[in-house]
């Protein structure tokens, strides 16, 4: 498996990791077994980095992380683990970030302990709370990263202008967005800051939530995961409208003789060595095909042929709803 830094100071980390929000029940019914044999295949090809956070299942993620680590302890040294945190409650029930070290430290100890290690390699900012000054936040990161429980910090759909005030009270590691063939946004100054500053973009969704694989999601699927049947790229016409899009993608991918998350991966490493995607799935077999993408080097000309069937804003739809825009920062 190739490699890439994480952030200016390493670690090395295989240049496609798993994102494994897929290890709770988000994106459709999973258990700890159905996670446990994704973890397998990631040691099996070398895929060392996994990203997780303490809300994912409420803490089902981390949980099926540290069985699995309680079951093979040998594998701690294998795994570069993230995980996040920030987002939480209020006293009467309402979503809130909050950015403070009190409250990180505290979620990162609870994190800690359902996954039965003593450090994580890299810890997320989940959401940025807008009334605390980021350099405030990042001063509180630093303390924590005193501690040894952390090796690095970074900040989860944040704007490059607030990336770059962090970076000058300390070098962040890496910054999580949405990027994929199907959501260039981040093109539009975060892709250029990272690479400036040594900040690695940790690619999430880089499947486009599975349009840009060989099996889309099916209307009938979306009536069980309430996220996408509120996301407006999988409400009508938009979803006709963006699989007819990607049908290109697909029919190209098999005259290349490759899986279509493959190639989509693929195109996400040739945007920078700074890009590091992180495709989540509970299917072995797709996470394979994902991985496969680290292996194919795509030429100028193949490059060109993506570009001119998938070009700069041709999804339908946003990638959030009102109520999803909610926490990332907008900078376009």
């Amino acid at each position: 498996m190739k490699t890439r830094k994480l952030g200016q100071n390493g670690p090395e980390i295989a240049a496609v990791g798993y994102g494994a929000m897929s290890f709770s029940d988000f994106y459709g019914p999973t258990t700890e077994e159905n996670s446990h044999a994704i973890l397998d295949a990631m040691r099996d090809w070398g895929v060392n980095h996994i990203d997780t956070s303490n809300i994912y299942g409420m803490g089902g993620s981390e949980d099926a992380i540290g069985s699995y680590l309680s079951k093979n302890p040998e594998a701690k040294t294998f795994f570069s683990i993230a995980t996040k945190a920030s987002i939480t409650r209020d006293a009467d029930n309402n979503r809130i970030f909050r950015n403070d070290r009190a409250h990180l430290e505290a979620e990162l100890d609870i994190s800690l302990k359902r996954m039965g290690v003593d450090r994580v390699d890299l810890f997320y900012v989940h959401r940025r709370d807008p009334e605390m000054p980021i350099e405030e936040v990042v001063e509180g990161l630093v303390e924590i990263m005193g501690t040894g429980k952390i090796g690095s910090f970074g900040f989860s759909e944040i704007a490059p202008s607030n990336l770059r005030r962090a970076a000058a009270v300390h070098p962040v590691a890496a910054v999580q967005s949405e990027y994929s063939l199907q959501t260039r946004s981040p093109e539009m100054g975060l892709v250029q800051t990272c690479s400036e500053l040594g900040t690695s973009l940790v690619a999430f969704s880089p499947v486009g939530r599975s349009l840009l694989t060989d099996h889309p999601l099916t209307v009938n699927a979306l009536d069980e995961l309430p996220f996408l049947k509120d996301n407006p790229r999988f409400q009508q016409p938009n979803f006709d409208a963006n699989i007819a899009a990607t049908d290109k993608l697909r029919a190209l991918a098999k005259e290349m003789g490759e899986p279509a998350a493959a190639l989509a991966n693929a195109w996400l490493l040739a945007q920078g060595d700074q890009v590091i995607p992180i495709p989540g799935t509970r299917s072995v077999e797709h996470f394979r095909e994902c991985v496969r993408g680290a292996e194919i080097d795509l030429s100028a000309e193949d490059l060109a042929r993506i570009e001119a069937i998938l070009p700069i804003g041709w999804a339908h739809g946003d990638r959030y709803s009102a109520g999803q825009w909610v926490g990332p920062e907008r900078y376009c």
